[in-house]
């Protein structure tokens, strides 16, 4: 849900590179500001009373946040940068009626809310500046109706970049970082069924494109689950998808759970909405530094600030050493990639499903930053685009799509295991 207030090589150096890439993967929490754990029996949903609720400002340039709740819940609440932004985590609440809720602040730019990954909704409040936390309680009636006080005040870059930057708390902290096994390379090298790893675009907090009363997330999700029964029906494909609900999943995760399953096949479906005359058709997406056009790179860039509005930041976590091991990993990977979009092209096409004018497009979406699985990112088609909308509700149509994609990963996966062994 998002609602703007202002207008409405070798053994050794793979196992190398896999830590590497774990260790980007799942910062989903980072460091709070502060925190409430509540008590026992408060794990129920909770649903927020948007006419109690209420954003305005309050006095010395501050802000003053109250969130009416229907029952106590354990929460949180911390601030993070780039961009400045409020994050106030809750197990759970039912953000339905958010639009409703008065917003009478220019310290606010937008909201966005939902589910941040199972069991913990998370609410977003992009902020105009730097505003640290003054005060922040839950008081509750009786065990049952709550109220969330939030108070911020003005602060300076460098208060709110170091509030941003404290660490995780223990009861916070992540996992230790694990070995996941090495994704199956060459399908030449072995027998069984390929592993295609679906990815249902955005999720969650992050609903994607919307137009009325329908969104990408939803809507992909819908196509995904149809797909992934074509293509287990046909014995040949096993599917894993990286969410198979309404939440929200990073971007640098969903590889993680690519590489986890040994996957074959990385596909990212989308259906987008962009202003330009021209955005219609399916379209192919590939990885590159730089993009094909403008679209292009606005797309790419609105995925990762989808993460980032989030509170997942994983942009300054890669370094020289790993760039040049992934690099040399896909030397072997692109070649595949190649050809797995060409396959898909041809039989999209063969299906007589229109296509942008330029079908096949590269950008720097980090979803397909996988160094050694193929992936490809398809826009089924474009939200904007009422041709396109349409044809992506349509039960006929969305069958004859997941007809081509499924043709064309078999004949891919055929010609594959044709294919000389690597030395």
């Amino acid at each position: 849900m998002i609602y703007n207030p202002r207008a409405s090589g070798d053994t050794a150096r793979m196992r190398w590179l896999e830590r590497c890439i774990y260790t980007l993967l799942v910062a989903l929490f980072l460091a709070p500001a502060h925190a409430q754990t509540g008590g026992a029996g408060l794990s129920a949903l909770a649903r927020l009373e948007a006419g109690q609720s209420r954003i305005v400002d309050a006095g010395d340039a501050g802000m003053q946040i109250t969130l009416s709740l229907s029952q106590s819940v354990p929460w949180r609440v911390r601030v993070l940068d780039d961009p400045a932004r409020l994050i106030l985590d809750f197990r759970e609440v039912d953000w339905a009626g958010l639009a409703d809720m008065p917003v009478q602040s220019d310290a606010v730019i937008g909201l966005r809310a939902g589910v941040f990954r199972p069991t913990w909704s998370r609410l977003v409040i992009e902020l105009a500046g730097p505003m640290l936390v003054d005060a922040a309680q839950m008081r509750t009636n009786d065990g049952q109706a709550a109220q969330v006080d939030v108070t911020l005040r003005a602060a300076n870059q460098a208060e709110f970049a170091a509030a941003a930057a404290k660490p995780e708390p223990p009861e916070w902290a992540l996992p230790k970082a694990a070995l996941l096994p090495s994704p199956r390379i060459g399908l030449g090298q072995r027998q069984g069924p390929m592993i295609v790893v679906l990815d249902p675009g955005h999720g969650g907090i992050d609903p994607g494109a919307e137009v009325g009363a329908v969104n990408e997330a939803d809507l992909i999700l819908g196509f995904s689950r149809e797909l992934k029964e074509l293509l287990l029906r046909t014995g040949d494909i096993d599917v894993v998808m990286t969410r198979e609900a309404d939440i929200f999943v990073p971007l640098e995760a969903r590889i993680s759970i690519a590489r986890a399953a040994g996957g074959d096949v990385f596909l990212s479906l989308h259906a987008d909405a962009l202003s330009e005359g021209d955005a219609t058709g399916a379209t192919i997406y590939k990885l590159a530094e730089e993009a094909s056009d403008a679209a292009a790179a606005a797309l790419a860039e609105r995925h990762d600030r989808d993460d980032l509005l989030a509170g997942v930041d994983l942009t300054a976590q890669d370094d020289l050493v790993a760039r040049v091991l992934m690099d040399m990993a896909r030397l072997e990977t692109t070649p595949r990639i190649d050809r797995l979009a060409n396959a898909l092209q041809q039989s999209i096409q063969s299906a007589d499903i229109k296509m942008h004018r330029r079908p096949q497009q590269e950008a720097g979406f980090s979803v397909l930053k996988s160094p050694d699985i193929p992936s490809l990112l398809l826009e089924l088609g474009f939200m904007s685009s009422p041709s396109d909308l349409a044809n992506l509700q349509d039960p006929a149509w969305r069958t004859r799509m997941a007809h081509a994609i499924k043709d064309a990963l078999l004949s891919w996966a055929k010609a594959e295991r044709a294919r000389p062994s690597p030395p």
